[in-house]
């Protein structure tokens, strides 16, 4: 089972970022958690701060994975290029997001990328990562 974890811009400055909002730990030490956990599991973790990049992640994804993880970042509000990649490929799509994006600035309250997605998680800080790989496992039962 191959899963892939794409996180979008500013996202490589976990750990250090607004820890109040975004928690104190790195996601490449998550990632060792995650692996632990999920030992079935072939993860590829990818993070980019450019959209084309990240649109360009996906859609290899696509094709190359079973499921995918995606936190846009900021660009879930704004990408319709990063949205249209979602809707192109035809494995399940979780979107996590760490913080609650509807208890934030009125622009978050909205995901371009979502409406794409078999469904969101968010306001649970990493442990989302974790819930969204089981989801993906059931989904692929």
């Amino acid at each position: 089972m191959k899963i892939e974890i794409i996180n979008g811009p500013n996202l490589n400055l976990l750990g250090a970022r607004e820890p109040g909002i975004y928690g104190n730990q790195g996601f490449e030490a998550y990632m060792k958690e995650l692996e632990k956990g999920f030992p079935e599991v072939s993860f590829k973790f990818s993070q980019s701060d450019i959209e084309g990049e990240i649109v360009t992640l996906i859609q290899a994804a696509g094709v190359r994975s079973d499921g995918l993880i995606i936190n846009p970042g900021g660009y879930t509000h704004t990408s319709v290029a990063i949205a249209d990649a979602v809707a192109a490929i035809k494995i399940p799509v979780l979107e996590v997001h760490i913080s609650n994006l509807l208890s934030r600035e009125n622009f978050r309250h909205t995901s371009l990328t979502g409406r794409y997605c078999r469904g969101t998680i968010m306001g649970l800080g990493l442990d989302g990562y974790r819930l969204a790989v089981e989801a993906i496992l059931e989904i692929l039962k």
